[in-house]
């Protein structure tokens, strides 16, 4: 199975990719249908939000999204998506292609999207967050430090190479290409496809999921909110209920998955049910860029419009402002926990490159089941 290099220029709707085997048995079947649902689910959030980001709340009470429509910032068609999107299929096609988790890899791909589209909705990268922006501009000087090393004519060369090739050969190297303060919801928009691969070891899940933001967002409340949603969706995917996703004991009763280091205190106060108010915006949640406020309003989201997918992205979109990533992030648990056949047809229709999102989850699921033991060694 692989997917088109980026100079092939080839559009994520134009992407074929072969058929993994069929599931075997009703569970595979479920994990199977959480684990589309939540990459669904995620794009189905971006590409709603996307004709009203940074739309004001106010805005928004009078104009209330109800569908998939077109415009916007950035003037997209009705049902295309933005970089959270792109971001997860990025992050997604490096866990596929390289059967582990390869930090390096996966920072070539975002690379790859920022220069070139790759995986883009249209071709180009024509939305992306400051604090990812640098750590891709560093990442970039990083790599002709590499390239200068290890003697390699062509920066294409140097994307060859996997993390241990680089850390083996280059004494001291630092893959993450950020740093402390840096506390954005970019990692948490692009979450999904770690805790989707690996949820059958949830400590591995765990430990890589806050290990994936990293690599953009140094800040640990950044880092720890991935953790946190990591091990939601993981428990999505694993059938818990909606009760134990949204109970202020989650945490304390999954301990065991987040291993000796604790929750930033920001993180910990919405693990602890921070996100249960019944009114909303009114009483402070926000969809703002900071990570805090956006795992917050997902949760929220998530909480307050139990049973229906539908209700709860539409309510995450219509808080305002970064509306295409609050959504996206709702979408990766709500999606994981209701299952791509609760969220509604019509939306899924019009989303742009549907078949490849399905078929990236089918080989998520597949490979996840194969790979998941070896990468025991990166806890």
């Amino acid at each position: 199975m692989q997917f088109p290099s980026p100079h092939e220029r080839v559009l994520p709707h134009q992407i074929h990719l072969d058929k993994p085997p069929e599931c075997q048995g009703l569970e595979e079947i479920e994990q199977l249908n959480r684990i589309q649902g939540s990459l669904l689910g995620l794009a189905v959030g971006d590409a709603l939000g996307a004709s009203v980001e940074f739309r004001s709340h106010q805005y928004l009470v009078a104009h209330p999204v109800q569908q998939m429509q077109s415009g916007g910032t950035w003037g997209l068609q009705a049902g295309k998506w933005t970089d959270d999107t792109s971001m997860a299929l990025c992050l997604a096609s490096s866990l596929l292609t390289q059967k582990t988790f390869d930090p390096y890899n996966q920072m070539v791909r975002y690379k790859w999207w920022y220069k070139h589209g790759y995986l883009s909705s249209t071709g180009h990268c024509f939305d992306i967050g400051s604090a990812t922006r640098q750590a891709l501009d560093e990442f970039c000087q990083r790599q002709k430090v590499v390239m200068k090393t290890l003697s390699l004519r062509t920066e294409n060369d140097a994307d060859q190479l996997s993390f241990t090739d680089v850390k083996n050969k280059i004494d001291k190297f630092d893959i993450n290409c950020s740093k402390p303060g840096k506390a954005g919801n970019g990692a948490l928009m692009r979450l999904a496809p770690v805790p989707l691969f690996f949820f059958r070891d949830p400590a591995l899940a765990v430990n890589l999921s806050g290990e994936s933001a990293r690599l953009t967002h140094g800040d640990k409340k950044a880092v720890d909110a991935c953790r946190y949603y990591g091990a939601l969706i993981v428990a999505a995917v694993r059938g818990e209920s909606h009760e134990n996703l949204t109970d202020e004991s989650f945490y304390a009763a999954h301990k065991d998955w987040f291993g000796d280091s604790g929750l930033d205190e920001e993180i910990l106060r919405i693990a602890e049910g921070s996100f249960k108010t019944r009114d909303g915006y009114a009483n402070g949640i926000r969809g703002k860029g900071y990570v805090v406020d956006a795992l917050e309003a997902a949760l929220w989201a998530f909480s307050k419009h139990k049973g229906s997918f539908k209700d709860g992205v539409l309510a995450a979109v219509n808080l305002g402002d970064d509306a295409d990533t609050t959504a996206a992030i709702y979408g990766q648990l709500a999606g994981a926990y209701y299952g791509a056949d609760h969220i509604p047809p019509e939306w899924l229709q019009r989303l742009y490159a549907k078949d490849l999102i399905i078929d990236i989850g089918k080989w998520l699921r597949y490979e996840g089941d194969s790979i998941v033991g070896k990468d025991r060694r990166h806890k």
